[in-house]
């Protein structure tokens, strides 16, 4: 047996198909003249929901002596390809949120579109195999390098264990492959729904965010980040997170949240520095650019207000802030409000008064719990199990 849990004739190197990882087995130590494992993480710059989980990963898994690399699966793409998908995602999510639900679904299904963008993505192959050459393990935080991965792993291009691991609450065809070895997730909700959706092993590995959010703030740390922001002791501080690229109808979250008479909102406009000027002159609205300090924000926040549900939400969740849906941008934004709102971790009340109700009650409240029994099973710990299992499985030369 390996230390997964899984007989040896069906480990990794060999194996056809996904498996599932037990939550609960130690990480087996390193041999000390052993070499160190290397991993490569696949990513995309399509706003840091995929980017920073990926970082995280590397400085973790480099915490621990391993040798983690972080590569950009949108330069393994011709150039036109990392246009469209790089910069025409905010474009396409803000100006033609209708085509970007039907573009969502449609990749859902076997078809046309699907065949397309499958056949598309082969040109990245290449440099992903260059990338991935003597790895341990590969791992992906972005769907269509899922896609990639996996084909390359079910064709014997890649020779070692491939993991996906999602960022959104919500599973999606792209984000599984039979291929791929591994399919880890954030939260149970997101473990739970892929099985009951897909038939697909998902194992809940936990965040993979900044520990600074995890950190206890003081009282008087709490204070002084209100009192920087011009907030009062007796308003509600309204959180609102619209990603890196400040996407959606930010102002519509706004125009709701102010309907609560006790709150003050403070938008991250994150790079859209034109949303921050149309948002400044407002009456109790603080729009803020792209920020560093965002734990400390959270910390003194009264919640957190939200469209997308990827990464700001696994931040709050983290930092114990509450966190509510409302007006979610298309495709992966509507899918991931009702994976949260069904889990109880994230309200998607429809009104504006539904939301002002909301928010009066959210600050007096917690999130419920939603990552694995086992905190110290997280992402790096099982990469490097299966970097260990890798190793010895190789004869020696």
């Amino acid at each position: 047996m390996t230390a997964l849990g899984v007989p040896r004739s069906i480990r990794p190197r060999r194996r056809h198909g996904p498996r599932a990882v037990a939550p609960d087995q130690p990480t087996p130590a390193r041999e000390p003249n052993a070499r160190s494992p290397r991993v490569v993480v696949l990513t995309a710059r399509v706003g840091a929901g995929h980017d920073r989980p990926a970082y995280e990963l590397a400085a973790r898994l480099r915490a621990r002596g391993a040798v983690a690399e972080v590569h950009d699966y949108l330069d393994a793409l011709p150039r036109f390809g990392q246009v469209i998908i790089g910069d025409g995602y905010g474009v396409v999510v803000n100006k033609l949120p209708r085509f970007f639900d039907w573009l969502f679904h449609a990749l859902e299904h076997r078809g046309l579109v699907r065949g397309i963008i499958l056949t598309f993505l082969m040109c990245s192959e290449r440099t992903v195999r260059r990338w991935t050459r003597d790895a341990d393990v590969v791992v992906s935080t972005f769907p269509l390098s899922c896609q990639t991965l996996g084909r390359m792993r079910a064709a014997g291009q890649i020779a070692v264990p491939v993991v996906s691991y999602l960022t959104d609450p919500a599973p999606h065809r792209m984000w599984l492959h039979p291929g791929v070895d591994v399919h880890l997730s954030v939260t149970t909700a997101c473990a739970d729904a892929a099985g009951e959706v897909y038939g697909v092993a998902v194992s809940p590995a936990g965040p993979l965010v900044d520990p600074r959010f995890s950190r206890a703030h003081t009282d008087a740390d709490r204070t002084d980040t209100r009192r920087s922001l011009g907030l009062t002791d007796d308003e509600t501080a309204v959180l609102i997170s619209a990603g890196s690229l400040g996407l959606g109808d930010v102002p519509a979250l706004v125009d709701a949240a102010l309907t609560n008479p006790s709150a003050h909102v403070l938008v991250l406009c994150g790079r859209n520095s034109l949303l921050r000027e149309d948002l400044d002159a407002r009456d109790r609205v603080t729009a803020l650019g792209w920020r560093d300090d965002v734990p400390a924000l959270m910390a003194a926040a009264d919640v957190l207000l939200h469209n997308a549900g990827g990464l700001s939400v696994t931040e709050a969740l983290v930092a114990n802030l509450p966190a509510v849906t409302y007006h979610p941008i298309p495709g992966h934004g509507r899918a991931n409000a009702t994976v949260l709102a069904d889990a109880g971790l994230a309200p998607w009340p429809t009104t504006p008064e539904g939301l002002a109700t909301v928010l009066d009650g959210m600050a007096y409240t917690s999130p419920l719990s939603p990552w694995p029994a086992a905190p110290d099973r997280d992402v790096a710990a099982i990469v490097l199990e299966l970097a260990a299992e890798e190793h010895q499985a190789v004869p020696a030369a």
